[in-house]
């Protein structure tokens, strides 16, 4: 368990950083109100300030209120129940949340993200979620994100909006919406010093400070990660500085200012083949080392909110976000990128009445505009060489977006909205070659509405159920991804949606079926070593499933978490593959483990991960096995200021396959297919609070 933060009053204390906004002093308790050394006649008006919400974010509570109220599958993950364990990629933080899909591919940031079949042949630079930090998205312009971005220790807690559910923050893909909130200087304790360390050279630490000064708070945090990896030709360097400041210019206006620094480098080592993987998993594909493939950026972000309200009904949001990425990503070419996406959003929120019944309004319109200089060059050893092609590309898309939610009486609720999608892809040929012009304008442009319905049982359950429609443009990395230009079209999905989910003082459970009918599905293909065919659309497919997630506390000291996915992902009728499963992620998944605390401050955590066989090609000719992976971690706490952990993973060495290439027909012969996933390994950690 995570000690509590120790009662403190809020003092003047120094300083600002400029470039982080971070106003620094000894905050209160989380939740409790503030407390200024002051004139005794000043109490009354500071304590109004310290005690209303702040507007700009909110707080756990209310999140996991707000999640509870959509008539679909959500959750919220507290940043708190994965700080116990080994915290270096999505896994860590996203592992147990209903119907997340995430599995890295080199035992690093990158990884294979989706929710309900989303992006599902990208193992990198992903697609088909909207991904936000503190309320405003990090996809870039066309609609892609980096995993690289996130800091899943700087994260408060997490919000997952599943499909449709996501038009609460404007979002219409079929996977939805997830959402890393910061800590403020309120909610985070005054400072924090974390140190990790174990297998394949893995290290970690972070250094964080919060505090509260009047109407000002603050909190900044920077880690540092770095490790040689299980495989050869893995390893990984990244630090991360993510800040925050926020100021109450008075009852009904907050305003916060978000800084956030990346710089990340990665080298890949690529795919194996059935026989090299049997043989010795940790070795690195032999074109990965000779061409020295990697992946390096350096990410600034800069984002401000101002959030007003003018009364106890309405709530007005405006954000605006900047953000400069620079590349250096030598794959089968070398790649060369300069981007910068622009981005502004514009939120109501309206609580009224209808006839006597509780509504809620929820209106947006958000844009963003990106410009992306592309420079290609023949891989030499890992360096520019010859050049083959260079663009300069332009993305916008503009969304507006429109719910309103009824509760016809104390147990039904009625909910129907929609969003309209107008989006933009520009690209212009700047060397031309073989006297081809790969110059290319598309736009995209729809609507996508949805209703949904919820239904109280009782105080601690209650049952949902939706349909909606769900569109996706292609991003950049679909049209000129691959050694040629693919104009495809967008992708559009209908889904259908029903569940149930239990808030229990004892614990929690959330269940989902779900059925789309998928139209031009984007599919991204690779040839037998890794490297981009190109994309393409489906004609039809289906993705159907199952998402299950839940913890449960069955005495004082027993206490069971999971997560499973029944993932049915395949083609309809198509002239090629027929009714064929679709490549790329395993038809179950399942993760579970047991938290044993014979006393208050020690913990044992056996658990385990379970995959099914995974489909390589989308002919269904060759697939990986699955696998089952067991893990141990102990840990507990030293005092009221610093807890430990000991993790380790893969407790039997079992060799096993994480993540796979998707190809369209490998005709049964063996290929560079295969992402092995890590080896045993034993990590340790320490963590100080003040």
């Amino acid at each position: 368990m995570s000690p509590s933060y120790p009662a403190r009053r809020a003092a003047p204390c120094c300083a600002a950083l400029a470039s982080t906004f971070l106003l620094a002093c000894a905050p209160a308790h989380a939740g409790e109100p503030l407390v200024p050394q002051t004139k005794p006649e000043q109490l009354d008006t500071v304590t109004v300030l310290g005690t209303r919400p702040i507007r700009t974010v909110d707080d756990l509570s209310n999140a996991r209120r707000k999640a509870n109220e959509r008539t679909g599958g959500t959750a919220v993950v507290d940043g708190e129940s994965y700080r116990d364990r080994r915290a270096g990629t999505l896994v860590d933080a996203l592992g147990f949340a209903p119907g997340v899909f995430v599995q890295p591919r080199f035992g690093a940031d990158e990884a294979r993200v989706s929710i309900r079949g989303s992006g599902l042949q990208r193992t990198f630079h992903g697609r088909g979620l909207v991904v936000l930090q503190d309320g405003t998205p990090i996809n870039l312009a066309d609609g892609s994100f980096d995993m690289q971005a996130i800091e899943p220790l700087a994260a408060r807690y997490i919000t997952v909006y599943r499909g449709a559910n996501a038009l609460e923050y404007g979002a219409a893909t079929l996977g939805g919406a997830i959402d890393f909130v910061s800590p403020t200087g309120y909610d985070a304790p005054m400072f924090t010093a974390r140190a990790e360390g174990g297998a394949f050279d893995f290290r970690r630490a972070q250094l964080a400070a919060a505090g509260v000064s009047g109407r000002a708070d603050g909190y900044a945090t920077l880690t540092g990660t770095s490790q040689d990896g299980y495989r050869e030709h893995a390893v990984q360097e990244t630090y991360r500085f993510f800040g925050n400041a926020g100021f109450r210019f008075n009852d009904t206006l907050d305003g916060r200012l978000y800084f956030t620094k990346v710089d990340t480098r990665s080298a890949l080592p690529g795919n194996l083949t059935f026989a090299e993987f049997e043989r010795d998993p940790t070795r690195a594909a032999p074109a990965n080392i000779a061409m020295d493939q990697r992946r390096d950026f350096v990410l600034e972000r800069l984002a401000g909110r101002l959030a007003w309200a003018p009364n106890a009904d309405d709530q007005v949001a405006l954000s605006l976000s900047i953000a400069d990425k620079r590349l250096h990503h030598p794959i089968f070419q070398v790649l060369e990128q300069e981007s910068r996406d622009v981005g502004v959003d514009l939120r109501w929120r309206h609580a009224s009445e209808w006839g006597g019944h509780a509504a809620t309004l929820i209106a947006g319109v958000r844009t963003t505009n990106g410009s992306l200089h592309d420079e290609r060059f023949v891989n030499v050893f890992g360096n520019p060489g010859a050049p083959t092609n260079v663009f300069d590309q332009h993305a916008r898309e503009s969304v507006a977006y429109l719910e309103q939610q009824v509760a016809l009486d104390a147990r039904w609720t009625v909910s129907l909205g929609a969003q309209g999608l107008h989006a933009v892809r520009r690209s212009d040929d700047k060397l031309i070659t073989n006297g081809r012009d790969e110059s290319f304008e598309k736009t995209y442009s729809g609507v996508s509405p949805k209703l949904g319905v919820r239904a109280a049982l009782g105080e601690h359950a209650q049952v949902f159920a939706n349909v909606s429609r769900s569109l996706e443009p292609p991003s950049f990395g679909e049209l000129t991804g691959g050694p040629g230009v693919t104009q495809v079209d967008m992708q559009e999905a209908t889904t259908v949606e029903v569940g149930t989910r239990l808030q229990h003082a004892q614990g929690w459970l959330d269940v989902a079926l779900y059925h789309a009918r998928v139209d031009d599905e984007l599919l991204a293909l690779n040839d037998a070593n890794g490297n981009p065919l190109g994309t393409t659309n489906a004609d039809r497919t289906v993705h159907q499933g199952i998402e299950l997630g839940g913890a449960w506390d069955w005495t004082s000291q027993w206490r069971t978490s999971l997560q499973y996915l029944f993932n049915d992902f395949r083609f309809d009728g198509d002239a090629v593959y027929g009714d064929n499963a679709l490549a790329g992620v395993p038809h179950q998944q399942l993760r579970a483990e047991v938290r044993w605390s014979p006393v208050a401050r020690f913990h044992v955590v056996p658990g385990l991960e379970w995959n099914d066989a995974t489909w390589i090609d989308h002919a269904n000719t060759l697939r990986a096995k699955g696998a089952t992976v067991w893990n141990l971690r102990v840990g507990g706490e030293l005092g009221a200021r610093w807890t430990w952990f000991a993790d380790l993973r893969n407790v039997f060495d079992k060799r096993w396959i994480a993540s796979t290439n998707v190809v369209a027909n490998a005709g049964g012969i063996d290929g560079r297919h295969v992402l092995p996933g890590d080896g045993r390994g034993l990590y340790a950690g320490v963590e100080l609070r003040l």
